[in-house]
């Protein structure tokens, strides 16, 4: 891959390599650094990265380096994410629908909600997702078959539509 080629890939995959992994993290500077990374280990890899194959390789590095991240925080308590009883806010929440499916996302198992994603939010086929995570054809389906009952199931009462906490 050459240097105009390495530039198209960031042109091209940036955006959708930043909803990917901030629809994992939740978080905006974690999926920033995901994307950096990713974008650093293609550049230090240029001369042998396959011009063809760069968005899988970026995907899959992306995949990985949000693993090392989410294994990272679970090591560390953020203290700013600690908020103190006092300060809660005891009115009923009201989310919106984005709110929902974004919180029942967060609530589904890492196979399942990164096969999900890469499936309908990027367009990926069930073969690209496995090269991409290390799972299997079948795997692969099987996560998105069991995602999406799960999403379907917790989306389809109201009473979880509703939630009375802050």
């Amino acid at each position: 891959m050459d240097r105009s080629q390495y530039n198209r890939c960031v042109e091209q995959y940036a955006d959708r390599l930043f909803r990917f992994a901030f629809s994992s993290l939740r978080n905006r500077e974690q999926a920033e650094d995901v994307v950096q990374e990713s974008f650093a280990r293609v550049w230090e890899k240029v001369e042998t990265v396959d011009f063809d194959k760069a968005k899988s390789y970026l995907f899959t590095t992306a995949h990985h380096a949000m693993i090392d991240e989410i294994r990272q925080n679970l090591r560390t308590t953020r203290i700013d994410d600690i908020a103190p009883n006092e300060l809660k806010d005891k009115r009923p929440h009201y989310p919106d629908v984005n709110e929902i499916l974004h919180k029942a996302l967060g609530n589904l198992p890492e196979a399942q909600r990164n096969a999900l994603l890469l499936r309908d939010y990027e367009g990926y086929s069930y073969q690209e997702i496995g090269d991409i995570t290390g799972m299997s054809e079948a795997q692969v389906k099987v996560n998105i078959f069991r995602a999406r009952t799960a999403l379907k199931n917790k989306l389809k009462s109201i009473d979880n539509l509703i939630d009375t906490e802050p």
